[in-house]
């Protein structure tokens, strides 16, 4: 199967399965992201093996920063990110490895604080009263829309390079195509209901915050692969490479999201 073939299939089948669980909430979506992060800090464990990072601490730290947001909200998320900390020094302390503590303890904070809050904010807009679904869905969509339209976009007529040193594929073209897509799905899904909930021009800041959230994300991720020089986290998605390389934009878009949305005055 050719990498382009193994993308559609991964999305016709991913993108429902997604949102049919962004439906439900509650408990089922808490099982999807434990999941999706569970395999993700298996991701970043294996790809940043030469950081030395305490994989016990990041599951851990993830974890409780999902359990912290479905069960106290997001003071509870940043209580159980923050646990990463003490597991991370009690155990470097404990084992036998001789990696730096900078480097083994950072790096392990990195991965809880990267993965964790990140699909946790996920959780907190599915969970807040005014149209929880409905924003959860949004924010979904045009971050799936952002990437894909940049991927394809750039594709066809990219000869800008974004940032050559991070990422060569990144285009300005991409970018645009990106942002057009993302700002469109955000003010179609929340044109219904823009006299007692998002306004228009609310609906489409939100999707240029989701536009540069999704941009910093992808270029971060990209980042830290050129460091530990991998081209993909994975192979687990066929031709979008791990679960960190399809998520990594979602994952600075959803606290974008949140805090936005929490600014307007809704919660």
């Amino acid at each position: 199967m050719t990498n382009f073939a193994s993308r559609l299939v991964v999305a016709a089948v991913g993108l429902p399965l997604v949102l049919g669980v962004l439906w439900l909430g509650g408990w089922w979506l808490f099982g999807l992201l434990a999941v999706a992060a569970c395999v993700g800090v298996h991701e970043f464990v294996t790809t940043a093996r030469p950081m030395r990072p305490l994989a016990p601490a990041v599951y851990g730290g993830v974890l409780l920063a999902l359990v912290g947001a479905r069960q106290g909200g997001v003071v509870w998320l940043l209580a159980g990110f923050l646990a990463t900390f003490a597991f991370a020094f009690v155990l470097h302390a404990l084992s036998s490895t001789r990696a730096p503590t900078t480097a083994a303890v950072g790096s392990t904070v990195l991965g809880s604080a990267w993965i964790g809050p990140g699909l946790g904010f996920l959780l907190l807009l599915r969970q807040m009263h005014d149209h929880g679904r409905l924003i959860a869905f949004a924010v979904v969509l045009a971050a799936w829309a952002a990437a894909t339209f940049a991927y394809f976009g750039g594709r066809l007529t990219g000869r800008h390079k974004l940032a050559p040193r991070l990422s060569p594929g990144k285009s300005w073209e991409g970018l645009f195509f990106g942002a057009a897509a993302c700002t469109f799905v955000a003010f179609i899904a929340l044109y219904k209901t823009r006299d007692h909930y998002l306004s228009i021009w609310q609906a489409i800041v939100l999707g240029l915050v989701l536009v540069v959230a999704e941009v910093i994300g992808d270029l971060f991720e990209s980042a830290l692969k050129r460091d530990l020089e991998v081209k993909d986290t994975g192979r687990l998605l066929g031709g979008h490479g791990g679960m960190l390389d399809r998520i990594d934009g979602l994952l600075f878009a959803a606290p974008a999201a949140y805090f936005l949305v929490v600014a307007y005055g809704f919660h």
